[in-house]
């Protein structure tokens, strides 16, 4: 059973990549764009320029696009890891220690799902394994 849970590791690292891009990338589209029930389920965008509400939705949607595509996983996935980091640290920890009591779980959660694709890659089905394939194919050296 180990040997075939090993097989599929790298589909279901494509496959959390996916996810987590995905819903990273929805909460910055709310936020900015005032879909899916805008900015903090108000229906509402936040104000561009604001710091730090605006920066973060930009950096949702942007890091959350290219893991979801698998495109810069590791660079994209740092970034994001560290704005939650950030986020957690300056907007949540102030009203309590723990996540469950400040309501920083999904901060929490964001940061280290990304702060492990960035040790592990994009897995299967990302734009870098593709690029890497027509790179090396081309005879040219790898990134």
């Amino acid at each position: 059973m180990s040997a075939r849970l090993n097989a599929a590791q790298p589909y279901a690292l494509g496959l959390f990549r996916i996810v987590i891009g995905l819903l990273f990338a929805v909460h910055g589209a709310a936020a900015l764009f005032g879909v899916l029930g805008g900015a903090a389920g108000t229906g509402g965008t936040v104000e561009a320029g604001t710091w730090p509400g605006w920066y973060a939705a930009v950096i949702q949607l942007v890091a959350g696009g290219l893991v979801l595509l698998g495109l810069g996983t590791r660079g994209a996935a740092l970034v994001a890891s560290g704005s939650m980091a950030y986020a957690y640290f300056d907007v949540h920890q102030q009203a309590a220690l723990w996540p469950i009591q400040n309501g920083g779980e999904l901060s929490v959660l964001f940061c280290w799902a990304f702060l492990l694709l960035v040790f592990t890659g994009s897995g299967v089905f990302g734009l870098d394994r593709l690029l890497a394939r027509r790179t090396a194919a081309a005879g040219e050296p790898a990134a």
